[in-house]
Formats: C-alpha cells, structure tokens, sequence
C-alpha cells in the first residue's frame, strides 16, 4: 500500500498561469466574504481573493484583523534568532546567489575551533537559536552537519538548518542529533521560470526541493519553514502556491509546527537579473493573508529588510525574526570580510532589536525550547 502522496504531485495538478489568472479575477466581494468567515476558517480560495489586486484597498482592515489573531495565538511576543553561516561551497550555479558556483570568489567551510568561535560570538550577543546554513556540496553533507549539531547541540537551546534537500533517513540522523527545524524555500513554484535560475546542479531538480518538506515531516522534524524567493516570478500566484503547500503538510505532517518565510531579493555577487516587482506593501498583503489563513503558522521576518520597514510591520502578524544577521561563513568572528551570501539591510544588533520590541511592549524570545526535552543539557554558563 503506497503513502501518502507527496506534495510535487499536488503541484503538478495546478497551472501556475491558470491559478495566476484565478487570483486576478476574484473580485471585492470575494475578498469581503473572506473577511467576514475569518474565524470559521478560510479556503485557498480565499487566500486567493486576499492575495488579489482587489484586496489592496482592505489592506488596513486585513493588517487589523491580522495583529488581531497574532495576540490572540501567540501574545505581544517575537522570536529571535540569528543564521551562523558554515559554508559557502556549493555545486549549483543560481542566478541570484552570490554563493553560486559560477562566482570567483574564496570559499570557506568553517573548522571545529571556527565553529566553537562562531558560537562563542553568538552566545556573546544574546542568541540562543542558531540556523545553520551552507551552500550545497558533498564536503558539508550530512557527517559534517551532523558534527557540527553535535559541537553546538551543549551551547544553542533551538537548532535550525537551511541546507540542501536531503534524503529521509539523513533528517532522521540529524533529528536524533538535535535539529529542531528545516527550512527549505523553493524559491519559486513556477515551472518556467525554476530552470532559468537554476542552470545547474542537484538544485536544478525541482521535483526533489519540492518534496523535501514532506521527507522532513516524515522524519519527526519539530518545525518546517516554507517560503517563495519573491522576485523570480509573480509574486501573488507565488504566495497562492506557498499556502498550497502549506496546507498539504498541515495535512500530513500535522505533528510537525509550519513556518512561512516572505524573502525578497537582495543584492549580490554575480551578474543582475530582471526582478517581478513585490514592494513593501506586497509583503505585507502577503503577511497578512497568511496569518488570516493559517493562524497556527509561524511568520518570520529576516534582516533582508530595513530596520523602518521591521518597525513599522511586525505587529502585523510576524512571530520570528532574524537579528544581527551575518551572511558569510566565519561572519561573527572569523571571517568577517568574506564574502556575503546578499546584502543584509537591518544592521542592528541583537540587543537593540530586542530593545526595540520591549519599547513597544513586546517580549523578546529567545529561546523556546528547552534541550533536557531531547535528552541534552546545556553546557555550563551557557
């Protein structure tokens, strides 16, 4: 008797120009509907209707009703959390990566001592969640993953990996090693336009990203975070996509918590590429008709955007941001002038971010999850 179906197969069955022209057609008085039922549950239909031009002029509304159920679910509190950056190696040539294999440029996987020195910085500055993140390359698969959890497992009470897709059983090991969370963004749903970008390497095949959060439920990850790389293509039929995929995990991998992700492109190394428009307020349409739509779900908000715009939308329905980010390996202590994966534009640290949030009554989070719940005791005084 074969499983569940995975979720490429859900995918194929929807035209990305098909569900694109759905979304421009729905009218105000779908979107008023919407509005109304919020709290007896909203259909893909209706994350249509909220994503559409015609929900523009609702938007004050949206973003009230937004802030609204974020309190209710989660309180006037934010997560924080930081991505310590291992490696950039990697064997893909992306278009808009500054890690891309096709850029001249040094490449770095950090050592066991640059590790420790990496989370001696991060500790330094208040973080207590760490996201790994590396290029995707064979030299930091799996064993290397797996030991640099094991280095940092003592130190770090959440951690989280953005890394290539992997295999079942490898997302088994490295739960067992106490990772917490996968993100895996698949950067764009749009199968014309996924292969101009990914011109080549293990990340040209598409199928395989899009089941990788389907192989991470299966393997008992506690979190699974989603998102679209808004920039590549339309970004409302994008944003429509993301939900779908949302809501076949929350089907199948109820057990596991979901996390949505709103990255826009930022610059960096490599030649320039036509970007689709999705500005500031297109994010927060996003935002909210996420919230509005799955008010169980994380929404997380990265330093890819200014300190004023973070300011001004997080009551808008985000859970979790990033903060102090370095986006280069050795970024914290080591290595500070390698090269960035993009540009970060919040520059804050830490410390002023969470000032920040307490100033306009927020708690600060950071850490929530304790590690004697997967067996493993912080090292002393960390």
């Amino acid at each position: 008797m074969s499983g569940p179906e995975t979720f490429s197969k859900v995918w194929a069955r929807h035209d990305f120009g098909e569900a694109g022209r759905a979304i421009q057609s729905k009218t105000e008085a779908d979107v008023l509907r919407a509005l109304e039922r919020v709290r007896a549950g909203l259909s893909l239909d209706d994350l249509a209707a909220l994503l559409s031009p015609s929900a523009v002029p609702h938007l004050e509304q949206m973003a009230q009703l937004s802030h609204q159920r974020t309190v209710e679910r989660f309180g006037r509190t934010m997560q924080l959390y930081a991505p310590m950056y291992l490696s950039n190696v990697c064997a893909n040539i992306c278009t808009y990566c500054g890690f891309s294999a096709q850029n001249r440029i040094p490449r770095k996987i950090l050592s066991d001592p640059e590790i420790g020195a990496e989370a001696a910085a991060l500790k330094g500055l208040g973080i207590d969640h760490v996201l790994l993140v590396t290029g995707e390359a064979g030299r930091v698969g799996v064993p290397y993953l797996a030991n640099a959890t094991r280095l940092l497992r003592p130190h770090f009470s959440n951690i989280s990996i953005e890394v290539q897709p992997l295999d079942e059983g490898d997302y088994v090991a490295l739960c067992a090693e106490g990772v917490s969370a996968v993100a895996v963004y698949q950067e764009t749903y749009d199968a014309q336009t996924y292969p101009k970008h990914h011109l080549k390497g293990p990340k040209a095949d598409m199928a395989y990203r899009l089941d990788t959060p389907d192989r991470a439920g299966r393997a008992g990850i506690k979190k699974i975070a989603l998102g679209a790389l808004y920039g590549l293509s339309e970004w409302r039929t994008e944003a429509w996509f993301v939900g779908l995929h949302l809501r076949h995990l929350e089907k199948h991998h109820w057990r596991s918590r979901m996390s949505v992700s709103f990255p826009r492109l930022r610059p960096h190394e490599g030649g320039d590429i036509a970007l689709t428009p999705f500005n500031e307020r297109d994010l927060v349409q996003a935002a909210c008709a996420f919230r509005l739509i799955c008010p169980e779900a994380e929404l997380s908000l990265s330093t890819r955007e200014s300190s004023a715009f973070r300011n001004r939308a997080f009551k808008l329905g985000f859970t979790s941001m990033s903060a102090g980010s370095k986006t280069n390996p050795g970024g914290y202590a080591i290595a500070p002038e390698t090269l960035e994966q993009f540009a970060v534009d919040d520059s804050r640290s830490p410390r002023e971010v969470a000032e920040f949030f307490r100033s306009q009554g927020y708690e600060p989070v950071w850490k929530d999850w304790d590690p004697t719940y997967d067996g493993c005791r912080l090292a002393a005084g960390a």
